[in-house]
C-alpha cells in the first residue's frame, strides 16, 4: 500500500493563502480584549447552510459576519494523515458519540464544517420525504417543484454530477452484488471538479477538487465583504424574548479553551447554522422562547450499520472516490412509515478508521490491517423519524454548556439494524466475498451466506452489541406549523422575530439520502427569500 502522506501536491490555488491581507479574517486565538462588531446579518456556522447563505446575502450588498467555532484550515494543511485530520477537522476529535456511547457520530469542526470532510455524495431530497413532511408536520412550500430550481442552482454552483469514472473495487461491490440479486443500483452524483480520485476526501481535499464551502461559497462571500471570525464559539444569543439583538462570542485558543475575551456581534438579523447538535445547544444556552419544549427534540442520525467483506482480489478501499454507487432497493421498500428502510452505500477504509471499527487486540488487530487491501466495507443508512416508534434523540446540555445527544435504540431501530446487516452480508457474498463480517461485536467472519444468515438470527441485537455510527445529524429545530414545528418553511424561528435557522436541524425527519444537497438547496431558497425581505 503506497503512503500517500508523502505525495507531493503542488501548484494548487489555495483561496485562503494570505487571507488576512485580502479579507477581513479574525482569529479567535489572538483575541484577548473585548470588542463589539456590527453587521446586517450574523451567521453562526460556516457549513452547508451558513456558507451558502453568506454568499447569497453578501452578494446582495448586505454586511455579513460569520462565526465559526472551528479553526481555519485549507488545502495547504490537508496532508492525508488520519491523525492530523481527525484531531483538527472533526468534532471532539472523532470521539463524539451518543450519550450511552452506542452510536459514534462524525461531524466536521472547521471553517466549512462537515462539507470539508464528507465523501461528496449529493442527492436531491426524495419526494416521499417531502410529501411526508407536508402531511405529517404541515410543512408548506417545500415540495420538489418548489425546491428543484434551487437544487439545480446549487448543483451548477458546486459541480454536482454523476461520477463519470469507473467505481473503485470497493464500490463495485454494490454493482456486482445488486445485479446478481436483481436489486436496484445507481451512480452517485458528487460535488467535485477535476477530482484526482485520491480517496482521502474525509481528511480534507488537498487539491481543492471537492467543491466544499471552503473553496466555493465562503471565498465568494469574503470577496463580497463578509467578515469571518474563526476559532470562536457563539456562546449565546442576547434577546428580549421577541427579538435577538446580538450574539455573545467566546474566542478560543489553539487548545479550544476560552481566551477570556468576549466579542459581541450586533445584528438586526441572526442565522443559526451550526447543525443538528450545535444549533439546538446554542438555543438552549440562550434560553430562547420554547413554549412547547421542542428545541433539541426529534434529532435524527441516519443510524448506520456496516459490514466487512474479504475478497481474493485487491479491493484497495483507501483509493478512489469514497462513494460512487448506491442502492435504493430498500429505502422505501416497506412504505414511508412502515418498517424502517435503509439506503446501501460503501465506506472508504483507511488504517486508523479500520482499526477502530474492527477492534481486536494484538495479533488479531495486526491481521485486520494486513488484510486491509483485500477488504470492502458496505454501510446502510437507516431512514429514521418516519414511524411513531422512531422519535429520534434529544440534545441537551452538559454542565459545561457543551451538547450531548441521548438517542435510545429501541426494538424498531434494532430490527432495522438486523435486517440491514442481513442485506449487506447477502450482497457482499453475491459480489464474490469469501468471508463477510457484519458489524456486531459477537459476529465472526462468516464463510457463506447460509452460515451468516443462521448466525445473525442467533445474535442479540442490543445497544453496544451491534456496532452503529452516523455522519448525518438532522432535526432538533424542525420545520412545521406553530403546532408542530419550531421554524416556518422560510426558516424563521416561530418565537423570535429575527432569528432564522438555515441548516440540517430544520428537518422534521431524516431524509433517506445524504443530506448536504438538501441543506444547500433549502438554504439557498431561504437565503434568497430573506435577502429580498431585508432589501425590500
Amino acid at each position: 500500500m503506497q503512503d500517500l502522506s508523502k505525495l507531493k501536491i503542488e501548484n494548487i490555488d489555495d483561496p485562503w493563502a494570505n487571507a488576512g491581507d485580502k479579507w477581513d479574517v479574525i482569529d479567535g486565538a489572538r483575541q484577548t480584549d473585548d470588542r463589539t462588531l456590527e453587521a446586517d446579518v450574523a451567521i453562526i456556522g460556516t457549513g452547508a447552510g451558513g456558507a451558502v447563505s453568506a454568499e447569497i446575502l453578501s452578494r446582495r450588498g448586505l454586511k455579513v459576519i460569520l462565526i465559526e467555532a472551528g479553526r481555519l484550515r485549507s488545502s495547504r494543511d490537508f496532508n492525508l494523515n488520519e491523525g492530523d485530520a481527525y484531531r483538527h477537522l472533526y468534532q471532539e476529535g472523532t470521539l463524539r458519540a451518543t450519550q450511552d456511547g452506542a452510536i459514534t457520530i462524525l461531524q466536521g469542526r472547521t471553517v466549512g464544517g462537515t462539507t470539508v470532510v464528507n465523501w461528496t455524495s449529493s442527492f436531491r431530497t426524495p419526494e416521499e420525504t417531502l410529501n411526508h413532511w407536508h402531511r405529517r408536520f404541515g410543512v408548506a412550500g417545500t415540495g420538489r417543484a418548489d425546491l428543484d430550481p434551487f437544487f439545480q442552482q446549487m448543483e451548477q454552483r458546486l459541480g454536482v454530477e454523476p461520477w463519470a469514472m469507473p467505481p473503485n473495487a470497493n464500490n463495485d461491490v454494490i454493482k456486482r452484488g445488486c445485479e446478481k440479486l436483481g436489486w436496484d443500483w445507481s451512480v452517485i452524483p458528487r460535488n467535485v471538479r477535476g477530482c484526482w480520485n485520491l480517496g482521502y476526501c474525509g481528511m480534507g481535499c488537498p487539491t481543492n477538487a471537492k467543491q466544499s464551502m471552503l473553496v466555493t461559497t465562503l471565498p465568494a462571500a469574503m470577496d463580497a465583504g463578509a467578515t469571518l471570525i474563526h476559532g470562536a464559539r457563539a456562546q449565546r444569543l442576547i434577546h428580549d424574548g421577541s427579538r435577538v439583538s446580538a450574539v455573545e462570542v467566546r474566542p478560543l485558543d489553539h487548545d479550544k479553551r476560552p481566551t477570556g475575551a468576549v466579542i459581541t456581534v450586533k445584528a438586526p438579523t441572526v442565522i443559526a447554522a451550526g447543525g443538528g447538535i450545535q444549533t439546538p445547544a446554542l438555543l438552549q444556552r440562550s434560553e430562547v422562547p420554547d413554549p412547547d419544549d421542542r428545541v433539541g427534540k426529534r434529532t435524527f442520525l441516519h443510524v448506520t450499520s456496516f459490514a466487512f467483506g474479504r475478497y481474493d482480489e485487491e479491493m484497495a478501499p483507501y483509493y478512489g472516490a469514497p462513494q460512487s454507487l448506491h442502492s435504493d432497493q430498500f429505502t422505501f421498500a416497506g412504505g414511508v412509515d412502515g418498517p424502517i428502510g435503509y439506503k446501501l452505500e460503501m465506506m472508504p477504509l483507511h488504517p486508523g478508521l479500520t482499526a477502530a471499527l474492527m477492534g481486536g487486540f494484538g495479533e488479531e488487530a495486526r491481521r485486520h490491517i494486513r488484510e486491509l487491501p483485500n477488504l470492502a466495507a458496505s454501510i446502510a443508512l437507516l431512514r429514521d423519524g418516519f414511524h411513531e416508534d422512531s422519535p429520534g434523540g434529544t440534545v441537551s446540555l452538559r454542565d459545561n454548556g457543551e451538547p450531548q445527544l441521548d438517542y435510545p435504540l429501541n426494538d424498531y431501530l434494532l430490527d432495522g439494524a438486523r435486517r440491514s446487516l442481513l442485506t449487506q452480508v447477502e450482497m457482499q457474498f453475491a459480489a464474490g466475498a469469501r468471508a463477510v463480517r457484519p458489524g456486531h461485536i459477537r459476529a465472526p467472519f462468516y464463510r457463506s451466506w447460509a452460515e451468516a444468515r443462521e448466525g445473525l438470527e442467533t445474535l442479540p441485537f442490543k445497544p453496544l452489541e451491534v456496532a452503529l455510527g452516523s455522519a448525518h445529524v438532522m432535526g432538533g429545530c424542525p420545520l412545521g406549523d406553530e403546532k408542530r414545528g419550531l421554524v416556518n418553511s422560510q426558516g424563521r424561528y416561530h418565537h423570535l422575530d429575527n432569528l432564522y435557522v438555515f441548516d440540517g436541524s430544520v428537518f422534521p425527519t431524516s431524509l433517506g439520502v445524504n443530506p448536504q444537497l438538501t441543506i444547500y438547496g433549502l438554504s439557498a431558497r431561504n437565503a434568497t427569500v430573506l435577502a429580498d425581505k431585508l432589501q425590500g
